[in-house]
């Protein structure tokens, strides 16, 4: 079951005096075959990603379709600072593997820079 977790940015909208939406951060849960599928609407000015615990020697293949340009990347973090295995701006799909070297909390994640929200299909396969 994929678990969805809504997270609010109170202080910082406080501060900025402007409402933040809410971010969208999907867990993967891997079936017992092996693939973990999502579709979402990406908000405009928002992101959506899609996290999960990876092993050394695992490889995930991937694949999305996005209805607009997005910026797209899968990263992980090393204390404050973000390692990005992959990296692209403004494109509306995106396919390769990933093998992964270090053990890390890996998450895909596209961001929507337009003006209207955009539809997105992922799809991951280990």
């Amino acid at each position: 079951m994929k678990h969805i977790r809504t997270c609010g940015a109170l202080a910082a909208a406080t501060l900025s005096g402007a409402a933040l939406g809410a971010t969208h951060i999907v867990d993967i849960a891997w079936p017992p075959d092996g693939r973990f599928a999502h579709k979402a609407q990406i908000a405009a000015g928002k992101f959506v990603e899609v996290c999960g615990k990876l092993a050394v020697g695992d490889g995930v293949r991937w694949s999305f379709t996005a209805a607009a340009p997005v910026d797209f990347n899968i990263h992980y973090h090393v204390g404050k600072e973000a390692v990005f295995p992959a990296k692209q701006t403004q494109v509306t799909s995106g396919r390769d593997t990933l093998n992964v070297a270090v053990a890390q909390d890996y998450c895909w994640m596209w961001t929507n820079k337009g003006r209207d929200a955009v539809s997105l299909t992922v799809d991951l396969a280990r």
